[in-house]
């Protein structure tokens, strides 16, 4: 299962806040990209009934169990130490290519 930082669930609450969104967010893997998977996240309405649940305090992260054996080892974590940097980043130890942008992996 993909693990969520402290700084990501903060930034997280505080979208779905402003948004008015439920406080279930998905994540999952897709085929594409220069390196084979693409990781997605959305905010979500519902749980669905297969759906892989961990809480971190007031959020619900989701997974569907096809996806979840991909983001085993993945951290998605948000980073704000300067203007040019700040956003969410996904990370994967178990990647054996990564494309340089980062935004697609293969395992």
């Amino acid at each position: 299962m993909i693990s969520v930082t402290p700084s990501a669930v903060k930034k997280v609450l505080q979208i779905a806040e402003r948004d008015g969104v439920p406080k279930i967010l998905r994540f999952g893997v897709r085929g594409g990209g220069c390196a084979g998977l693409t990781f997605f996240w959305d905010f979500e309405t519902e749980v669905r009934e297969n759906d892989l649940v961990t809480p971190y305090g007031d959020l619900q992260v989701v997974v569907d169990p096809k996806s979840s054996t991909y983001l085993e080892g993945a951290q998605f974590d948000y980073e704000s130490k300067n203007l040019l940097k700040a956003g969410f980043r996904f990370e994967h130890k178990g990647a054996k290519k990564a494309c340089s942008c980062g935004e697609s992996f293969s395992l």
